[in-house]
Formats: C-alpha cells, sequence, structure tokens
C-alpha cells in the first residue's frame, strides 16, 4: 500500500491530514518523514461539507495549481502549476451564482473571496480540488492549502501550515498531489 503511495522518484505523493488528539481545529500534516502542526477548520472535520459551515472536509483531494503573493513570494520551487496575485483576483463563494467555487475577476457583486489578502493567509494558497472540477451548489467553496495565523488559529475550511514549513513541501509537490483528511 505505502509503495502504491510513492511517485516514481520515491517521493511520497501523499499529505495526509490528522485531527491533534483533543484539539478539533488543530491537525498534523505528514509528508513522508516529515510531521508539522496544522490548523483546520474552526468547526473540525466533516463527511458531509456545506457552505459557510467553518468544516474542513474528510476526503482525497488533488492539488490543481496555486497562487503566490508577488511582491512578498518570488519563484516558489515546485512543480505545481503557480499564479502571481493580482489584486483584481476574487474566488465566488455564493452558491447560487454560476461562478460558484471559482476564480473571477474585480468588480464582482456577489459574494466572494479576495485573493490578495492583507492578512498575507494567501501569500501561497493551493487550490485543493474540492467541489472544483465537478461543481455542486453549497458543497462548500474556496477549500485551500495555505498560511496560518499566529497561533494557529483555526480556518474556515482549509488546512493551513506554517510559511516556513510550506515552504519546505512546495518543493516535492506537483499537479495532482493527494491531500488526504482523514
Amino acid at each position: 500500500m505505502e509503495k502504491a503511495r510513492r511517485e516514481r522518484n520515491g517521493r511520497p505523493s501523499t499529505l495526509v491530514v490528522r485531527a491533534a488528539p483533543g484539539q478539533k481545529s488543530r491537525a498534523l500534516l505528514r509528508f513522508g518523514a516529515l510531521t508539522v502542526p496544522a490548523a483546520i477548520g474552526r468547526s473540525g472535520r466533516t463527511v458531509i461539507k456545506r457552505e459557510g459551515d467553518g468544516a474542513t472536509p474528510i476526503a482525497f483531494m488533488r492539488l490543481l495549481y496555486g497562487f503566490r503573493r508577488g511582491e512578498r513570494n518570488g519563484h516558489l520551487p515546485t512543480a505545481l502549476p503557480i499564479k502571481r496575485i493580482r489584486s483584481d483576483m476574487l474566488w465566488c463563494d455564493q452558491p447560487e451564482n454560476p461562478n460558484y467555487n471559482r476564480l473571477v475577476k474585480a468588480p464582482f457583486k456577489p459574494s466572494h473571496e479576495e485573493m490578495r489578502r492583507k492578512d498575507g493567509l494567501y501569500d501561497i494558497c493551493l487550490v485543493l480540488d474540492w467541489n472544483v472540477t465537478k461543481r455542486a451548489r453549497n458543497c462548500g467553496s474556496a477549500i485551500f492549502f495555505h498560511l496560518i495565523r499566529p497561533g494557529y488559529e483555526p480556518t474556515a475550511g482549509c488546512v493551513a501550515v506554517s510559511a516556513r514549513d510550506m515552504r519546505r513541501i512546495l518543493p516535492h509537490l506537483r499537479k495532482g498531489t493527494v491531500v488526504r483528511v482523514l
């Protein structure tokens, strides 16, 4: 089984996220021999993800691509496709909109998240294939793998790690790498 989880180069192809004992919004992320602390949704984990529930989906999610804040991050050493965040980039989180769970461009009136956040959480932001390639209304949007808030504060349903740990993991990631939340 472990052999099946490895790519041809011998590197692990799955990031495993497990809830930290006794803390519903904290987790441990394991990638090969590396284990690092992570933050997950304020409501913990769920098998039935709904828009706005604050939970991280228990699922296998593939990495699709990522974003970087250009003035704060130069070139990132990864095989994962990375786009530079522009000030007009937004992510639609309104289930009734045809652009639900998609990158959109400002100006955009329906509910959305700004990709160029002032708090730096999305300075490195990787898009997980949760409700992206096969969308369903109200099943959750903007489930990302991004940077943490100080003190590992909970996310709105994403997986988050420190900038240092993200930079340690990035060189091993590529499109299709699996993030498995248990």
